[in-house]
């Protein structure tokens, strides 16, 4: 067995008895037959006694005639697809030291959005073919072979052939072209150390727009022909972020120049290659006339994570994947810091809440993961790309910076930048630096939020002078998990400028408060207008649930206004999860809503709205009879916001409110409110016959696609057929993802149906998909779920990524509410599961079980019908 090549399958990692130092490729795409060819020479070190060379290659032919070590030619060439490894047999020992391995291969431009492929664009009327590479996470094996490892970093020499009239874009700077005929050959530099992953090739035709850094870095921004003047958005961040970076990391950013591209075809968001970041669209191209504002804040925060990679990522980089949190938690914090330093007047800190929120929800099931997770297989490491890297990663580091101070924090992020600059880090490296320099117990403490999954809720109660604390692991199922964590503890009582700070390590602990109640009631009042918060801000990666006591405390503190946004965000979105967790009643929760009703701020509103719109879909199925009242009770709560925005646009307002009216109209209309159904329907006959009317700018779009939406039936489809027109008559993919994002809301199952077959024409990329998927109606369940069964080959053929599939999994699934749904959903799926969903179905499974739970929690709360009642009298 020791002398078969098939020894080394079925392994996590490649062996590392030989290394690669540099690797000298020349490729040659044929962008009309899909196809390329390439040549690479690999320096190897080889660094222990061996008869084999084993690395990753898949979906390529190796010329096994052409591969060569040196003057040693292999007794067997053996590829085996299944572990993605090519092994080269010699019939005796290669000598220790360096050597270069030589050989041919050719590939397959793909339609898989992955490797290299290619993507489909629009050059004068008539469509062309781009080559693209995207090689995070382990897909550079699909373009060259190589060790597709992150901790194998070596040095890279690219040579293009491509057709003359083309823009071929890498990683460097182009040294040389040559031009011969139709075809030209493009030398560029050699880079600096890198990893595999974040090797990048782009051909086609793009125009550029460029500028500089203040130390004399060249940025450009590329664009399909024609397209440049929307690049300048994402180019002014990107040059401004850049010198954030600098001094933030005390390190010069470590490439001769920057491009960023837009992709037409792209699975991610974007991707942070080296020197050359690819996008989709949507997140690099910005237009003050087509764009709203939501899509301004996204393209900044998109620009500010990937270059933020260039330092965190790229330049030091995760050991394996089990780490890529550092890489992505970290890059999603530091957006935020840059983005807010850029645009103080978007109150990105509290937005970033939204972030929190989402890596709240998802760590609350069991069937969640921890930050760091054991990954065997390649084929595992794409699943792990989801909101507990980058939300709840992103959350920790917050946590982790407000318990050490900002000072502290950047001084030692510096320090770890230069000790580990061009090599490769772990998480407990992070953590030794950040301890050497604060003198804190980072590894102990931050251990307990990496490697176990979950997090706490705190249960808060006033006993005697004490507030006493408990600490449990809370899930959305209700249950009570075994983890226990050192928790960062805030708290101020009465107002902000009395604050308490412990490290909460045992399952209870209690903070006295009497000096701390004294000092705010020193004129002899009584006690209730006192108010304890705690985890000020919501720094921590945690709960609270608070006692009767306290809770009425904090309402009233809402009402008065003595709170800060993200505490009254903190306090919604705790009291929503204790609510479906069946820790406390929804009745409760609705009075609770019920003290934001003259809230005017977005960041607040937009927690708000989601919460009740969770509320309206779970009334649907839980109390049928009750439904309409709950959605009154909720329409009456965002109306008076809604009305004083109106649906036009001021002159001067902020971007915020720009934003709230489209958060606030989407929400009527989604909660059925008529008069803003009706308002929505209006405008859009009205711009549908004249596009370039001020009556529906971008921002108000989307509630007015949906208002119609919700008229359109099969007996009268004028108003699918008319955003129809409008989706194939733009060429902006923000617009399109606007109308597509629309068409599957109808209350009628069959226009739902005819919106879910649209994503099979080649109308729709296959990257789009999750924007139909991501808006079916709640009457559209049950058709939706028949139709994945029908067509579930064809979709696991087509759509190949595990992000792209869990789409239709958790979008599809989810939304059910009984434990026979999850039955049935089990059964299909029995004996049909892969690695790249299965995480994805079991939490969605999840999901549907806790809704049951919460439903049976909702029928049986006795209070609930006279709450509303009173609530939308306004006697509450």
């Amino acid at each position: 067995m020791a002398d078969s090549s098939a020894q080394f399958r079925g392994q996590a990692r490649l062996p590392r008895f030989a290394a690669p130092l540099r690797y000298d490729l020349r490729l040659r795409p044929d962008l009309a037959a899909c196809t390329f060819t390439g040549a690479a020479a690999v320096t190897v070190a080889v660094s222990a006694p061996t008869r084999f060379l084993v690395f990753n290659a898949a979906e390529l032919e190796v010329d096994r005639a052409s591969v060569r070590f040196q003057d040693f030619v292999p007794s067997e060439v053996a590829q085996f697809e299944e572990d993605e490894i090519l092994v080269l047999r010699f019939d005796r020992e290669l000598p220790i030291g360096e050597g270069v391995l030589t050989m041919d291969f050719t590939g397959t431009l793909n339609d898989q959005m992955r490797g290299f492929y290619r993507s489909k664009y629009m050059y004068n009327g008539e469509s062309r073919n781009m080559a693209v590479t995207q090689f995070e996470a382990a897909d550079a094996r699909r373009c060259f072979p190589c060790w597709d490892d992150p901790a194998f970093k070596a040095k890279f020499k690219l040579t293009l052939e491509v057709p003359s009239d083309l823009v071929a874009l890498s990683n460097m700077p182009v040294v040389k072209e040559t031009v011969s005929g139709p075809t030209k050959t493009v030398y560029y530099e050699e880079s600096p150390l890198m990893s595999t992953y974040l090797v990048a090739i782009v051909v086609g035709l793009f125009e550029y727009i460029e500028s500089s850094t203040s130390e004399g870095t060249k940025v450009r921004v590329y664009t399909q022909v024609g397209k440049t003047n929307q690049g300048k958005f994402a180019l002014d961040v990107a040059v401004k972020s850049l010198d954030l970076y600098k001094d933030y990391f005390a390190t010069p950013y470590p490439l001769p120049k920057l491009d960023m591209i837009a992709i037409p075809d792209f699975a991610a968001g974007a991707m942070e290659n080296y020197g050359l970041v690819t996008y989709r669209e949507t997140a690099l191209l910005y237009d003050e006339l087509l764009s709203s504002a939501s899509n301004k804040q996204q393209v900044a925060i998109t620009v500010a994570h990937e270059l933020a990679h260039q330092w965190f990522g790229n330049l030091v980089t995760m050991e394996w994947w089990t780490h890529l949190w550092l890489n992505e938690g970290f890059a999603s914090w530091v957006s935020y810091l840059a983005v807010e330093s850029l645009f103080p007047e978007w109150n990105n800190w509290t937005q970033f809440l939204d972030e929190t929120t989402s890596g709240l929800r998802l760590d609350a099931l069991a069937e969640s993961h921890p930050i760091e997770v054991e990954v065997n297989h390649a084929s595992e490491i794409d699943a792990i790309f989801d909101s507990i890297s980058y939300d709840k990663g992103a959350s920790v580091i917050r946590m982790l910076q407000s318990y050490l101070g900002a000072e502290r924090f950047q001084k030692a992020l510096a320090s770890y930048i230069k000790k580990y600059a061009y090599s490769n880090a772990k998480t407990e490296d992070l953590w030794a630096v950040l301890e050497e320099e604060s003198g804190e117990p980072v590894k102990d403490l931050m251990t307990t939020w990496t490697k176990q999954q979950g997090y706490p809720v705190i249960y808060a109660k006033i006993n005697g002078h004490d507030l006493e604390l408990e600490q449990a692991q809370f899930l959305s199922d209700g249950s009570s998990g075994s983890g226990m964590w050192i928790v960062p503890i805030t708290s101020c009582c009465g107002s902000y400028d009395t604050q308490k700070k412990f490290l909460l390590k045992d399952k209870t602990d209690k903070i006295h408060i009497k000096e701390f109640i004294a000092s705010q009631s020193s004129d002899g009042e009584k006690n209730q207008n006192i108010w304890i918060k705690l985890n000020i801000d919501q720094t921590g990666f945690y709960r609270v649930k608070y006692d009767d006591e306290l809770a009425a405390g904090l309402v009233n503190a809402i009402k008065a206004k003595k709170l800060s946004l993200m505490d009254k965000i903190g306090i919604v979105e705790d009291s929503y999860a204790l609510s479906v967790a069946r820790k406390q009643t929804l009745t409760s929760l609705l009075r609770l809503l019920n003290a934001y009703h003259d809230e005017s701020d977005y960041t607040v509103l937009s927690h708000v709205t989601s919460v009740c719109l969770s509320i309206s879909k779970i009334s649907v199925d839980a109390t049928p009879d009750l439904n309409k009242d709950i959605k009154q009770l909720l329409i009456n709560l965002l109306l008076p916001a809604a009305m004083k925005l109106g649906w036009d646009p001021k002159d001067g307002e902020s971007h915020l409110d720009v934003m709230l009216r489209s958060l606030l109209l989407i929400a009527l209309v989604r909660l059925g409110h008529n008069e803003t159904v009706n308002e929505g329907v209006r405008r859009f006959h009205i711009f549908f016959e004249d596009r370039k009317t001020s009556l529906l700018p971008p921002d108000t779009r989307k509630a007015a696609y949906l208002a119609v939406m919700r008229t359109v039936s099969t007996s009268n489809r004028s108003g699918y057929d008319a955003l129809l027109k409008i989706y194939r008559e733009t060429a902006e993919p923000q617009e399109k993802s606007r109308v597509l994002g629309s068409l599957s809301s109808s209350p009628d199952k069959d226009i739902v149906l005819e919106a879910l077959n649209f994503m099979f024409t080649d109308e729709v990329r296959n990257q789009d998909s999750y924007y139909i998927l991501g808006g079916i109606s709640l009457e559209g369940r049950e058709v939706a779920w028949t139709w994945l069964k029908k067509n579930w080959d064809h979709v696991l053929k087509t759509w190949k990524s595990s992000s792209l599939i869990s789409d239709f999994i958790n979008s599809i699934i989810s939304p059910f509410t009984s434990e026979e749904k999850a039955a049935e959903v089990s059964e299909f799926f029995a004996g049909r599961i892969k690695p790249s969903f299965e995480r994805a179905l079991k939490q969605s499974l999840e999901r549907v079980r806790i809704s049951a739970r919460w439903i049976e929690s909702i029928r049986s709360e006795p209070s609930l019908g006279q709450a509303v009642q009173e609530l939308l009298q306004g006697e509450a």
